[in-house]
């Protein structure tokens, strides 16, 4: 055999392996983009302060909220709005976390009309030590919300620990929040 021949033979076998190892990658891709859960774009504000807001209560309600009330303890941090399903499906949780008294939970209600809110809590419960009517979405906004409701864990610092996009169901709290909240409580060494 020739030299020639010997490389037209390596050429026609890499032009025959190079489709293969493409179809391998794209699959590889796609495989992963179809499998994997968390698609949600990191939050920029992990580790930053919360941003600087005052909103006033909701109607019903005597205190607002504001960002001198998140710096000097360990708080969680939910912004909600009472047309949404999902902020309906989580407030159940968000009452017994409330009820064993762990942590405070503080609200940032989104774009309700005066009133909704309150009638709202009246019906499910209400779990917030303060609630802050954002009434036109701007603090919302400054906070890179999303997707209601979102869940926020503040340090006692008052920098955002962690963010949870959409309503948490009890594995999401004891195994993605709750940890969070008692490692920088210093409680349990998770």
């Amino acid at each position: 055999m020739t030299v020639a021949t010997e490389q037209k033979r390596r050429r026609v076998s890499l032009l025959m392996v190079l489709p293969v190892a493409i179809f391998i990658g794209l699959g590889t891709a796609f495989s992963w983009g179809l499998w994997n859960k968390d698609d949600r774009p990191p939050s920029t504000l992990i580790g930053k302060p919360v941003p600087e807001f005052d909103l006033p209560p909701i109607e019903g309600r005597a205190d607002g909220l504001a960002t001198t009330n998140l710096a000097g303890e360990v708080s969680i941090v939910s912004v909600w709005a009472s047309w949404r399903v999902p902020c309906r499906v989580e407030m159940p949780l968000l009452v017994e976390l409330a009820a064993t008294g762990s942590v405070p939970i503080y609200g940032i209600n989104h774009g309700d009309p005066p009133g909704a809110a309150l009638a709202f809590l009246d019906e499910l419960g209400d779990p917030y030590t303060r609630i802050g009517a954002d009434r036109n979405g701007r603090a919302s906004i400054d906070w890179g919300v999303y997707g209601l409701p979102e869940t926020f864990v503040i340090d006692g610092e008052g920098r955002i620990a962690y963010k949870h996009v959409g309503a948490f169901d009890r594995r999401a709290l004891e195994k993605d929040i709750l940890p969070v909240v008692r490692r920088l409580q210093g409680i349990g060494g998770t």
